[in-house]
């Protein structure tokens, strides 16, 4: 596999910036990722602790990443640590958000029927209060849905949400194509550059292309080569190169792709188009680093 193409600009859609991994070199994570080509990160905060950090770390880096943003949320696995009183902590920290053009949106928030010792009641009090939130505020959502699509599907069709992300995608293309008809683009990253990853994979191919966002979820889900050339830690400045295999696995251009994958993200969430807009002046298209 070439090198990643050096000039285009690229989005995360889904990057844990503010995870302890990140916390002694992030000036140079974030470097790193700008010097590469990504121009536009989303944080996603997984729990009411975090809510604080995000906002910050969004204002921090404005200047080197003009398309940093983040949403607020309560993520399936850190119920364990939430009280029922971080719901209305949360509502006072979206109406205190909505007047910052970096907030984006509610998430991670979602269900995990994956991991074991989740009591699946407190997830889905949880989840469809979150939701309730996203509804009354008319926000997009970023959406954590392990092995619990059809649960998802369900609690979104008793609501009017405004789309969002269905984060690390791996349901069928039933269910894809159910998320699509409700405003949600798909997230794929490191997962699909794995040779077992067969369904990924067709998904990637055959899914319209303008539901497809590219995501690392760095430091999670590394791609299949980083280990082999020796590195343990997946980082946002991997994601032109992980897009790379995946236009390959699509079976379009570089350019193509991170075009398609931009406006896509730009669509889900319409207060980061706004936020980008206004840094660059236009939407980038053709996306040029320069």
């Amino acid at each position: 596999m070439s090198e990643a193409s050096a000039d285009l600009a690229w989005v995360d859609t889904h990057c844990h910036l503010d995870a302890p991994e990140f916390a002694d070199t992030l000036p140079e994570i974030i470097a790193n990722a700008v010097d590469r080509g990504v121009k536009a990160i989303l944080l996603p905060s997984v729990q009411a602790s975090d809510w604080d950090q995000a906002r910050n770390l969004a204002e921090q880096f404005a200047q080197q990443v003009p398309g940093l943003v983040y949403t607020l949320g309560i993520h399936p696995l850190y119920i364990n640590h939430a009280q029922e009183s971080d719901i209305a902590i949360l509502k006072t920290q979206i109406q205190t958000a909505l007047s910052d053009p970096r907030f984006v949106g509610v998430g991670e928030i979602g269900l995990d029927y994956f991991v074991e010792g989740l009591d699946p009641q407190r997830q889905e009090y949880f989840f469809h209060t979150q939701l309730d939130l996203a509804e009354q505020f008319q926000l997009p959502v970023i959406l954590h849905v392990r092995r619990s699509q059809d649960a998802i599907l369900k609690a979104l069709r008793k609501r009017k949400v405004p789309g969002g992300i269905a984060h690390a995608f791996n349901g069928s293309h039933q269910q894809a194509h159910q998320f699509i008809e409700l405003g949600f683009k798909l997230g794929f990253g490191g997962a699909a550059t794995y040779d077992r990853a067969l369904q990924i994979r067709r998904l990637l191919q055959e899914l319209p292309l303008e539901s497809i966002v590219t995501e690392t979820d760095a430091p999670d889900i590394p791609p299949a080569w980083l280990k082999e050339e020796g590195s343990q830690m997946n980082e946002p400045a991997l994601l032109p190169r992980i897009a790379q295999q995946l236009a390959e696995i699509r079976g379009v251009s570089e350019d193509v792709f991170a075009s398609a994958v931009w406006q896509n993200a730009m669509q889900a969430l319409p207060r980061w188009s706004a936020l980008v807009t206004s840094n660059f002046g236009h939407q980038p298209n053709p996306l040029k680093t320069s």
